[in-house]
């Protein structure tokens, strides 16, 4: 008879080709890892919070196997050892973000805790039917209501402040219909942080007709859903470099919002790609391509930039939003690839 622990290694393999990917997932994010202990001093909230998802994720995927014969499997090993690495340095990047800007920083304090984030246990997948006709020609967020009404959630627009409080100007631009880009990405983000914190009054004082039965994960559906056309015409324009860094923030937080088809292992090992070699970061080489385009050209995929972003450019040319959100999303592809939700591949008790 086969042992429990063969059987379960049977139960739980991923195919050759994921196996395949794992290992450069693994690979990608060590590099990644090693880029954020040699600067996490530097990197600003955006970036920190990219390896924050990360840590969620690798700490359910440990947890996950812990108690069964595969927490030995070298590449569950793999992973628990990222965790470890990302404990031990997490708490000074968060430290230094409260030194720079105390008062953003305390903002936000509550989605820089891996435990904030529910990592997904059952998938879903986006459905074509709901994209729009057109999306908007410019961004239709604004960056300053966007946080606030981010705080209203969390609690933190004032000390002790109540959580889940939900005005009309944040519902009104977090449900509106046909936004582009990074005011796409912000809509999601602002559903799934009311998720997390346990907020069910986001729809309430919902007055249009059209939208009374729509629910939190409908918008979940209907946002991933376009976030998905958006990046599969990116995909079809060949990647145009500065629309990397919000292709893979779709992916990074649809992911997290349960829609496994944003998991396309084609897209992987363009992401791969993109990583610096030595350096471990991603976005490195933005300003020596952007510097190549004609001016028409440039001016068109500054359409696709997110507006007033809190980016940062660290010393060495690496970005600190992309790298964050890359390693994310990387952690939401190893994440899928080692707890496949088959329940023949789940683990027996």
């Amino acid at each position: 008879m086969l042992t429990l622990a063969v059987l379960l290694l049977l139960l739980v393999t991923c195919s050759p080709s994921q196996q395949g990917a794992v290992e450069d997932l693994l690979r990608s994010l060590t590099d990644g890892l090693t880029f954020f202990q040699n600067h996490f001093t530097h990197l600003n909230l955006d970036g920190v919070f990219g390896y924050t998802l990360l840590h969620a994720q690798l700490k359910e995927l440990v947890q996950m196997w812990q108690d069964t014969e595969l927490a030995g499997d070298p590449q569950i090993r793999a992973a628990a050892g990222l965790a470890a690495r990302l404990d031990e340095s997490l708490p000074g990047a968060l430290q230094a973000l409260q030194d720079a800007e105390p008062k953003y920083f305390r903002e936000f304090e509550p989605m820089m805790d891996a435990g904030f984030w529910s990592v997904p246990k059952e998938w879903t997948s986006t459905d074509s039917a709901l994209t729009y006709s057109a999306f908007r020609v410019t961004e239709c967020y604004d960056e300053e209501l966007s946080d606030e009404c981010i705080t209203l959630l969390l609690g933190t627009w004032k000390d002790n402040g109540t959580p889940c409080i939900v005005t009309k100007s944040c519902r009104d631009m977090m449900t509106r219909f046909g936004c582009p880009h990074y005011s796409l990405s912000h809509q999601l983000l602002y559903f799934l942080t009311g998720k997390m914190r346990g907020c069910s009054n986001i729809l309430q004082g919902e007055r249009r007709e059209s939208r009374v039965n729509l629910t939190d994960q409908d918008y979940q559906k209907i946002f991933c859903s376009n976030m998905m056309k958006n990046n599969k015409e990116i995909v079809k324009n060949s990647f145009p470099h500065q629309t990397r860094d919000i292709f893979i923030e779709n992916i990074m937080l649809c992911g997290m919002a349960g829609f496994v088809d944003f998991y396309s292992a084609d897209w992987l090992r363009h992401i791969l790609l993109w990583q610096d070699p030595e350096a471990g970061c991603f976005g490195k080489d933005e300003e020596d391509i952007s510097r190549g385009l004609s001016k028409e050209l440039l001016e068109k995929l500054q359409l696709h930039r997110r507006v007033k972003r809190r980016e940062k450019t660290l010393k060495d040319g690496c970005s600190s939003h992309m790298t964050g959100v890359a390693v994310s999303a990387l952690g939401g592809y190893l994440y899928h690839y080692l707890t496949e939700q088959d329940v023949t591949k789940r683990p027996l008790l």
